[in-house]
């Protein structure tokens, strides 16, 4: 409980209580008690809160989502997803549960964690499977174990399965999120991961620790310089546009619609980030 009190306090964009890896077998039922307890102390925040279940053939799923699901739960995570039928199970329980609570049905959204072989091979029809899906996750360190190798420092063997993850998130119009860089002291080390992310398309990243937050916050989100260019490219290009101009020159580079629409998308993510950070909460 004193870390849910804590994380109600974080300027994180999300905050996932967690009911699978961090909680031994012989501690599921007590966690799933703190979880309504949790998601009411986490809410009086500005985050999204989501619960991080089982996966679904461990069995335990169910339970995870009948004492977790409630009003103020934005969401929840899906570990080790793999196929289209994951995602449709999840939603048929989700579906029953919303119309038993009096929640509105499709409230409750679903990221899938994709943390096998499988499961990235069968990104598309994972993210593909229902509308719920606002999202898609990727998980290193059980893809690496899935795939019998170790997780190394350099990342080369998860070089294929982020870019992919990256590729279908974007084909099916979500917002992909980066696995967890696990040594909380690598400050620097987390700082490349993350650029490293980003230039493969991801959104954002999972944190396991409060000292990541701000690195990676800085990470994805545009620089002042950025903002202040793409302002300039977006009054440009529709000066151009009452011309009957499909191109223009800034700056002695070319600018097209491809440009303009991208430097639209950087300024939408700014002013989510001026909104947030002009509530109590934010920074």
């Amino acid at each position: 409980m004193r870390m849910l009190h804590k994380a109600g306090t974080l300027d994180a964009d999300a905050i996932i209580i967690d009911l699978e890896d961090s909680v031994p077998m012989e501690d599921k039922e007590t966690a799933r008690a703190f979880v309504r307890e949790g998601i009411e102390t986490v809410g009086k925040g500005e985050s999204m809160i989501f619960v991080r279940v089982n996966s679904l053939n461990t069995g335990l799923a169910g339970q995870d989502l009948e004492e977790s699901v409630c009003e103020g739960l934005d969401g929840i995570v899906l570990p080790k997803a793999e196929s289209k039928k994951d995602i449709l199970d999840a939603e048929a329980i989700l579906e029953r549960i919303e119309k038993q609570k009096g929640l509105r049905l499709g409230s409750i959204i679903i990221v899938p964690i994709l943390e096998t072989a499988k499961g990235v091979l069968n990104a598309a029809e994972v993210t593909f499977a229902s509308k719920r899906v606002a999202g898609l996750s990727f998980g290193a360190v059980d893809f690496t174990r899935d795939l019998g190798v170790s997780l190394s420092k350099e990342g080369v063997e998860l070089s294929y399965p982020r870019a992919y993850v990256a590729l279908v998130a974007r084909a099916a119009g979500v917002p992909a999120v980066d696995t967890v860089f696990i040594d909380i002291m690598d400050r620097e080390g987390l700082i490349r991961d993350s650029k490293a992310a980003k230039q493969l398309g991801f959104r954002g990243k999972l944190l396991i620790h409060p000292s990541q937050i701000q690195p990676v916050n800085e990470v994805f989100s545009p620089t002042q310089q950025e903002v202040e260019y793409c302002k300039r490219v977006v009054a440009a290009f529709k000066e151009a546009q009452t011309r009957g101009a499909g191109a223009i020159s800034l700056d002695g580079k070319m600018i097209d619609y491809a440009n303009y629409r991208q430097a639209e998308d950087t300024l939408a993510v700014w002013d989510l980030i001026i909104k947030r950070r002009k509530t109590p909460t934010g920074s």
